[in-house]
């Protein structure tokens, strides 16, 4: 609402300073409405170039954020991936805006139909802090190829982050055309109730919630990336040590705070001592040491340590046997890192199988069946991802066809969302709308419907009265009357 924004500018700088970009981006958009691909190439290019140059103070800042986090991880998962969707949107951008050929239909004929690929305006990216950078970037790459303006509102997570987001695209854009905010409490408050063309949201249910309110009231259209607890299905089938190595991997990336992490784990009867055992192995050959280890990221703040240590206090309450993985016997008090830790015997009633875990915990749960598998995750909220390890094809298949979840890897895990051509978002609970690719391009544009009529008019031949000749042959030839 905007009295809402103009009241709170009134009484915060930040708040008035954020809807003068807002005036200034929605003006400069007035008077090019439509770029030309080599104007978005170059935005693109200008924006490689700054990824580039500020990599290094990019990871240090995440880094210092978090406490601490691996710059190989930030470097490989954030400002790579980045450059990647850079590179794949530059190379695809003027195809994609091509007018596109469409059927005219009998009512319409003689005429031409097409689809115009037409920028929204004015984006409003907010941005969660578990990759404030790919999660800042990947949008903006999306709104700049369909010719939008944006600002983008980083996390107060991340502060240092953002002021650095905020240094290194101010080098590449003028504030008309990319502005970082950074702020919190009514800054953020603000920034959702401001009446953009459209907002994407990275985050939890909660705040999605939130956030698809306040901008209902603009009748702003939302993408909603939120989350969830993503199922890893392994099948009898499968060798353990395989499952294990990928699992790992996407389990400890990050120490376990990313949206698409496997979030627990279905197996069969029978094969939780074999996948433990490999595992382990895994996880200790990865990480050595822990503590001081340069490779393995701590959790954000003192709030998700709270919240990961009571899910592990309450299933140890409720009987689960808590397996670390500590391969050096380290202590870790006075730091935020928490070892990659095993839940056996979880239920479905405890917190860590009720929420999103966010951190390096690995639920294990054994099923008797795959379809018991999937009736397991089929009964609860759709999931952002979900993971299936099997060399079955036919089976594989099958779980594709009869899960629903925004998106699904067979034998791997999180990958998918580094993968350009692509599109990513969830479903339901999961989050609404897509980015990356084709479809992200469409997300940020109005694909505008266009029909051109000859200079034949034959709606004259249907016009009244209802009467005439030409009434009776299409009742016969296309009302079968």
């Amino acid at each position: 609402m905007v009295a809402h924004v103009a009241a709170l500018a009134e009484q915060n700088p930040q708040v008035a300073d954020m809807q003068r970009i807002f005036n200034s981006q929605r003006a400069a958009y007035g008077l090019r409405p439509m770029p030309s691909a080599d104007e978005r190439i170059a935005s693109l290019k200008r924006l490689r170039e700054v990824i580039i140059k500020y990599q290094d103070d990019l990871a240090d800042a995440v880094s210092q954020d978090f406490g601490h986090r691996s710059t190989h991880e930030t470097k490989i998962a954030e400002v790579l991936t980045s450059l990647e969707a850079v590179k794949y949107a530059s190379k695809n951008v003027k195809n994609w805006m091509k007018p596109q050929k469409r059927h005219s239909g009998i009512l319409a004929m003689p005429a031409k139909a097409r689809l115009h690929p037409q920028p929204l305006g004015v984006v409003g990216v907010v941005v969660p802090w578990n990759y404030p950078i790919f999660l800042a970037i990947g949008p903006l790459v999306g709104a700049l190829s369909a010719g939008n303006r944006v600002m983008i509102k980083s996390s107060s997570f991340t502060p240092r982050l953002g002021e650095t987001l905020k240094r290194m695209l101010a080098e590449a854009f003028s504030e008309d055309t990319v502005a970082v905010i950074t702020g919190r409490g009514e800054v953020s408050e603000a920034f959702s109730h401001m009446p953009f063309d459209q907002i994407t949201f990275t985050g939890s249910t909660n705040v999605g919630r939130t956030i698809m309110q306040n901008a209902a009231a603009n009748l702003t259209p939302v993408l909603l990336e939120l989350g969830g607890k993503s199922p890893t299905i392994v099948h009898e089938s499968y060798p353990m040590t395989d499952a294990a190595e990928r699992i790992a991997f996407g389990k400890c990336w990050n120490a376990g705070q990313t949206c698409v992490a496997p979030d627990y784990l279905l197996l069969p009867r029978g094969k939780t001592d074999e996948f433990v055992i490999a595992f382990t192995a895994q996880v200790s050959k990865m990480y050595p040491t822990l503590v001081t280890n340069a490779d393995y990221t701590s959790v954000v703040n003192d709030k998700q340590y709270s919240r990961i240590q009571s899910y592990l206090a309450d299933a140890r309450e409720q009987g689960a046997r808590v397996i670390e993985i500590n391969p050096a016997n380290e202590r870790f008090e006075n730091t935020r890192k928490i070892p990659p830790t095993i839940i056996i015997g979880a239920k479905p009633e405890m917190l860590i199988m009720q929420n999103e875990i966010f951190g390096p915990i690995l639920p294990i749960l054994e099923i008797e069946s795959l379809s018991q598998a999937l009736e397991f995750v089929n009964s609860r909220p759709r999931p952002l991802a979900l993971y299936y390890f099997d060399n079955d094809s036919a089976r594989a298949d099958y779980v594709v066809t009869h899960t629903h979840s925004g998106a699904t890897g067979i034998n791997d895990v999180v990958t998918h969302v580094g993968v350009d051509d692509l599109p990513f978002g969830g479903v339901g609970p999961s989050g609404m709308g897509r980015y990356h690719a084709y479809e992200g391009f469409q997300t940020y544009s109005n694909m505008k419907a266009v029909l051109v009529r000859s200079s034949i008019y034959s709606v004259r031949y249907i016009l009244p009265p209802f009467n005439k000749a030409s009434h009776t042959l299409i009742k016969k030839l296309f009302l079968g009357q």
